[in-house]
């Protein structure tokens, strides 16, 4: 895991964390903002971008990699930490283990129902079409579904392009099978858990669950909004909420 940094390290720290086949760039428009008042880090999850020779495992073996880092890097807390997709679930598996890692959190369309049809018929296609990934025609296809803007497309091409397949079986393989931590309920981080009113039942369900589960949690379903197209794609409204979340915690 590779930990790209933006800011000044003696301000508050703000851990992104991007979502399955993307990197960190995926976050350029928030890091803008925000470094300018925080010290971000951004994880590129082992696997992907920059880090596309080190084989991605599972959330559980990411999440560790990153407690270590905040633990021997960061005064063993940062002051928030947030994940799209993959990256949340790295984040739900974070607060279960360490409950007071994080002094707020935002967990976005993060899947923890089991899909078990990722593994019976996703998995042995991948084995099937993994060649596919090296060619632009299908990159834009995956890309458009991941609600990816024409400026970042040759960011995910070339780091897409990239990934083994023993990473990106295990990314889906890893993705589809996490379910709720039994340790989450633990967790002391101030949280807002996000879903986009037109992402899957199962994404929604997850988020509903979260929300039940974590005692400090906000549920926010964004409005006419699919899987990543609000960190991806509107990342004003993205920070908006970030700061509302914030500001409404410091608040109470």
């Amino acid at each position: 895991m590779i930990f790209r940094e933006f800011g000044n390290k003696n301000k508050l720290t703000i851990v992104l964390l991007h979502g399955g086949g993307l990197s960190w760039w995926m976050w350029k428009s928030q890091i803008e903002i925000l470094s300018k008042d925080y010290y971000v880090i951004t994880p590129i999850i082992d696997g992907h971008g920059e880090d596309f020779n080190t084989d991605f495992i599972s959330i559980e073996d990411s999440s560790q990699k990153l407690i270590d880092f905040i633990k021997k890097e960061l005064n063993r807390k940062v002051h928030a930490i947030a994940g799209l997709s993959i990256g949340a679930q790295i984040v739900v598996e974070v607060l279960s283990r360490e409950s007071e890692i994080a002094e707020y959190a935002i967990i976005e369309s993060a899947l923890v129902y089991p899909i078990k049809t990722i593994t019976a018929f996703t998995v042995p296609m991948l084995n099937l079409f993994y060649g596919l990934i090296k060619r632009k025609w299908y990159a834009r296809l995956q890309a458009k579904s991941l609600n990816i803007p024409d400026n970042l497309f040759d960011n995910y091409f070339n780091d897409s392009s990239r990934i083994s397949k023993r990473s990106l079986i295990n990314i889906t393989y890893s993705n589809g099978n996490y379910s709720i931590p039994n340790k989450i309920e633990n967790s002391n981080t101030k949280t807002l858990v996000l879903v986009g009113e037109k992402e899957l039942s199962i994404m929604k369900k997850s988020a509903k669950s979260l929300s039940e589960i974590l005692k400090n949690s906000i549920l926010k379903i964004v409005p006419n909004y699919s899987h990543g197209e609000l960190s991806i794609l509107n990342p004003d409204k993205y920070l908006e909420l970030l700061a509302n979340h914030l500001n409404q915690i410091k608040s109470q």
